[in-house]
Formats: C-alpha cells, structure tokens, sequence
C-alpha cells in the first residue's frame, strides 16, 4: 500500500467522531455545544454518564491503534508509521466529518503510542492516572502523560530497553503528538493556573 493512502486512512479513521455519535444516538445532542464543547471521552462521561463514555474512550483508542497498527502491517518504513500516528490524532482533532471540530485527542494518541511502543505508553498511562488521582485534573494529567511519551521513549531506547531502529522518527512522532495535545489544551492550561480549572467528579465547566 502506498505511504500515503496510510497516511490519509490514518486521518480518515481519526475522523470517526463517535463520543459525537453517541451522545447524538443517547441523548439526541450535539456533545460540542455542552460542557467542555469538546467531542471526547470525559465530555461525555459529564454529558452522558459512565456507559456512553466507556465506550466512547475505548472506540477512540481502538483507532489509534487501527491506524498504526495499519501502517505496521503493510511493513513502510518508519518514518510512515510516525506519520500516520500523528494523522489518526489530527483527524481525531479537526476530523474532517464533523466540521473539524473534534476532541483533544488523548485516547486516540494513547492508542497509537500504545503501538509505537507498548513499554512507555503502560509508564505514560501510571503517569497519567496517578496525577489526576492525586489533583483529579483530567486535563492536567492529559498533558503530562503526553509530554511524557517522548521523554520516556528516549530514556528507554538509551538505556536499550525499547528497539532502537527507527527511534529517530518514532520520537518526532510522539513529540509532535504531544505538542498538538498541549495546544489544544491551551485553555485549561489557563484554567490551571487561574485555579478555576474543572475537577473530575465537580460541575461542569469548559475543559
């Protein structure tokens, strides 16, 4: 398969909107106009409750790993693999179905990181739920855990603990990746340090 029909299939499954669909399916809303006004898991978990949001999150991992694990398969070179992870989370960000208002793009991210390397992307998730177990900041522990990614990726690939071959490209991957989560984060980052950020399990705000 050409590198880039990956490139755009990996955008194209980003796309698939469903914490969208489902709240459209359950509550007959659009989950951009409430709460957080963004198309993802945690918007839907204070939309929708815990169902529609379990199934929202595990449908927007499932495509992260689709779309990487697409580009493993057809055997491209690494570079492609790097490429089409950060197309999955574009189109989960401004997917192309949905008048590229999406989500914030950390399930899917999680989900191909997961596949660019399983080892750092478990440390990426203990990360991640142990700052929002101990602040409960959804958002802070989003970007953290991504910022983390590259940073782990490069400790364990020096020490030799993850393959090295290709670990140029895979770390500009998950860099770009995590840039793209910090800025669509921008406005919690605000929220953060203005203290009015929304915690889990608190009212509803826009985060």
């Amino acid at each position: 398969m050409m590198p880039i029909v990956l490139v755009v299939l990996a955008y194209l499954l980003g796309s698939l909107s469903f914490s969208y669909w489902i709240v459209k399916a359950a509550l007959g809303i659009d989950v951009r106009t409430v709460g957080s006004r963004s198309a993802g898991a945690t918007n839907v978990l204070r939309t929708a409750g815990r169902g529609p949001a379990v199934l929202a999150l595990a449908l927007d991992v499932a495509k992260g790993v689709a779309a990487v694990a697409l580009a493993r398969y057809a055997d491209v070179d690494t570079v492609v693999v790097g490429v089409a992870a950060v197309a999955v989370v574009c189109g989960h960000i401004y997917p192309i179905y949905s008048g590229f208002h999406g989500g914030k793009g950390v399930a899917t991210a999680a989900g191909a990181l997961g596949v660019l390397s399983p080892l750092v992307c478990i440390s990426m998730l203990f990360v991640f739920a142990g700052v929002v177990a101990i602040w409960r900041y959804v958002s802070l522990g989003s970007i953290l855990s991504a910022l983390f990614f590259p940073l782990g990726l490069y400790l364990l690939s020096r020490f030799g603990w993850v393959e090295s071959d290709g670990v140029g490209w895979l770390l500009l991957s998950s860099l770009a990746i995590a840039l793209l989560i910090v800025f669509r984060h921008r406005e919690n980052m605000v929220r953060l340090w203005q203290g009015s950020e929304n915690k889990l399990g608190g009212s509803v705000a826009k985060t």
